[in-house]
């Protein structure tokens, strides 16, 4: 597994290449602490170059999800390969995070999200949060 990231406007970039498992996911998750300035950015993951992902990587990106919500910003995963995104898909997990089909769709939504913040108000049944402003 490689990763790298780099800092924008009201969010972080993680670029996550190769194999999320058992054996990596912690490593991510640290990751992913140690980049973040705030916990209020958007957080946008590149998976584009991540062929495979495990139920622990899964765990990882929910927590993050859930993290990013609480503090009323949103993850966003960006270039989900077929393996990855089915896991996604079968499991539900696909609802709890802001999908992309490429990163620079990604950076926008993220960096327009962060310039026109929204209260957060009571989430609808699925878990996401509704918006109001």
């Amino acid at each position: 597994m490689i990763l790298t990231s780099r800092h924008l406007a009201g969010a972080t970039l993680i670029s996550v290449s190769g194999e999320v498992d058992t054996t990596t996911s912690a490593e991510l998750e640290c990751y992913i602490d140690q980049v973040r300035r705030r916990l209020d950015e958007h957080l946008i993951v590149d998976v584009s170059r991540l062929t495979f992902m495990d139920s622990s990587g899964l765990a990882v990106l929910l927590a993050a999800a859930a993290l990013a919500r609480v503090h009323g910003v949103a993850l966003h995963v960006a270039g989900l390969q077929p393996s990855p995104a089915r896991l996604l898909e079968i499991t539900g997990a696909r609802q709890a995070m802001v999908v992309h089909d490429d990163v620079e769709q990604a950076i926008a939504a993220a960096q327009r999200a962060a310039a026109f913040p929204a209260r957060l108000i009571a989430p609808p049944g699925d878990g996401s949060f509704l918006r109001e402003g």
